[in-house]
């Protein structure tokens, strides 16, 4: 037996800005036995007066109307990266599918969150490559929903840059998300393709990627976001995820 097909990382990977691939050809597709941990477990040390703090900041955010409620940092800042908890979080999806989202404590865990979103992989590659793409998957505030995590919800309206997508769809990791995540495991940052079944699926079956640490800040618990964080001195483009309940 070979050994298993690495990921191939193209020239836009060192920023992170893109996750468009490079022509090669695509090989056969193989499932490998998944090597990926459980998150841990630890309980975070006390860090109530930090998300008190953040609580009262993001009570105050002003609300972008009427299309999408996303919050707005002042001045356009992102917030403190000490401030928040740092995970893994990698889009990835078929040049002419959807992209999903799944979020790691680290490279080498089970994703703790997959969400498939409403916006195809080649449309998206497009949003970024103007700089800044802001994804706001909104749900409704109910009272039985007082109990549930904002993560547990199990679907979301979706806005990118302010327009209605369709709806993101929180799903257990599939095998083939487990199997993207094991053959990226070694890869901390980056962008590129993973090869496909081109036999089975034709010349559209490879699937492009892009992986970066994100900063989660927790502002409430109806309010969620994701930060991606770019390589120091680097000038990629700019990528949010709020999940929020309005």
């Amino acid at each position: 037996m070979g050994e298993p097909p690495k990921p191939r990382v193209s020239s836009a990977s060192s920023s992170t800005g893109s996750f468009s691939p490079s022509p090669s050809p695509p090989l056969p597709p193989a499932t490998h036995p998944v090597t990926l941990v459980h998150p841990s477990q630890k309980k975070k040390k006390n860090k109530t007066k930090v998300l008190r703090v953040f609580r009262s900041v993001f009570r105050s955010f002003p609300i972008i109307t009427p299309v999408c409620k996303i919050p707005v940092l002042p001045g356009g800042g992102l917030p403190d990266p000490h401030r928040g908890s740092r995970v893994t979080g990698t889009l990835f999806g078929y040049r002419k599918g959807r992209v999903s989202l799944s979020i790691q404590e680290s490279p080498r865990c089970l994703p703790s969150l997959v969400v498939e979103l409403a916006i195809q992989t080649m449309a998206l590659q497009k949003e970024l490559s103007a700089g800044m793409v802001r994804i706001a998957l909104e749900t409704e505030k109910r009272p039985d929903k007082e109990k549930t995590r904002i993560m547990d919800e199990p679907l979301w309206t979706m806005y990118c840059n302010g327009k209605k997508a369709g709806y993101g769809v929180k799903r257990d990791a599939t095998d083939e998300d487990l199997n993207v995540m094991e053959l990226l495991r070694a890869v901390s940052m980056g962008a590129g393709v993973l090869p496909g079944n081109s036999e089975v699926d034709g010349p559209d079956s490879e699937m492009a990627y892009m992986r970066a640490y994100f900063e989660r800040v927790v502002g409430s618990k109806d309010s969620e976001t994701f930060y991606m964080l770019s390589p120091e001195g680097n000038n990629g483009p700019e990528l949010s995820i709020f999940f929020v309940r309005v």
